[in-house]
């Protein structure tokens, strides 16, 4: 029979259809208008992706985006000084920072420069430290499309097998944080369950799984148990073919839910980014 496709695309209508229901009034209320500004380091073809779907996305919404794209040879004390500006200009809601940035730039140091009533992607550590302690107010764009593409499978997540691979502070960390919430039992795996040997034992155990390392199907399907949830968050291009971290077919056949790459995480990725957008307006806009 195979799992049930969780499509992207469609979860994310839904988030925009809750959007349209709210961000209109709020323009009337209080006469000002959501503006997302998006920093761009360099050339990136997949981070171009990006910022046009969060472009169509605003647009639709009714919130104004702007961006700017520096060169990969721009020093740090520039970007400082673009995010500063950024932070003192009152018509701006949100910022977001593109990553990956060129080596030389340290993403720590300019991640905490943007302020975090502004921080839209949920990465500043006034931002992350809300959330360990139950009371997030934004969080990673990526975790909460995660997270609410679970919701949509319908899933119990209270004592569940949870586990991620990949702990990135975009992703991994982040989602294991809203799982444990949820009270689910979370594992992280890494580079070094992998040097173990142990990547498949924690795979084959899990009831939620989900994958974030950019690393072409390096979870084979015969290790996907029967009734668990897969979300696929990588994208990677393998010649003229997207492919994710899962290798699909196999999984599929397995699986009770599944996400597609392309289409899965991504679009609901750009939703959040607006839901928190939203979320910065408000508290702007209730604070001054």
């Amino acid at each position: 029979m195979g799992a049930h496709v969780v499509e992207g695309k469609v979860i994310a209508q839904g988030v925009y259809d809750e959007l349209h229901a709210v961000i209109p009034q709020l323009i009337r209320q209080t006469g000002r208008r959501p503006v997302l500004v998006s920093v761009y380091v360099g050339s990136h073809p997949a981070i171009e992706v990006y910022i046009r779907s969060q472009n169509r996305a605003a647009r639709r919404l009714g919130i104004e985006y702007r961006w700017y794209q520096l060169p990969d040879t721009v020093e740090e004390h520039e970007v400082l000084r673009r995010l500063d500006q950024l932070n003192r200009d009152p018509e701006v809601t949100g910022v977001i920072l593109q990553l990956p940035l060129p080596a030389h730039l340290r993403r720590s140091i300019l991640v905490n420069a943007i302020t975090p009533l502004k921080d839209v992607d949920g990465t500043h550590p006034e931002n992350v430290g809300a959330a360990l302690i139950g009371e997030m107010r934004v969080g990673s764009c990526t975790a909460l499309a995660v997270m609410r593409m679970l919701d949509a499978t319908g899933i119990a997540m209270e004592g569940k097998e949870a586990v991620i691979v990949g702990h990135s502070e975009l992703v991994g960390k982040p989602l294991s944080l809203m799982l444990l919430d949820r009270q689910a039992t979370v594992t992280i795996c890494h580079i070094a369950t992998a040097r173990r040997g142990l990547l498949a034992e924690h795979a084959r155990r899990a009831e939620i799984l989900v994958v974030a390392v950019g690393s072409p199907e390096v979870i084979k399907g015969e290790w996907i148990r029967p009734d668990a949830a897969v979300i696929d968050v990588g994208i990677n291009q393998v010649g003229k073919k997207i492919v994710g971290d899962v290798e699909y077919t196999p999984a599929w056949e397995r699986a009770a839910f599944i996400t597609p790459v392309p289409g899965g995480v991504g679009p609901v990725t750009v939703a959040m980014l607006m839901q928190n957008t939203l979320k910065a307006f408000e508290a702007q806009t209730t604070s001054s």
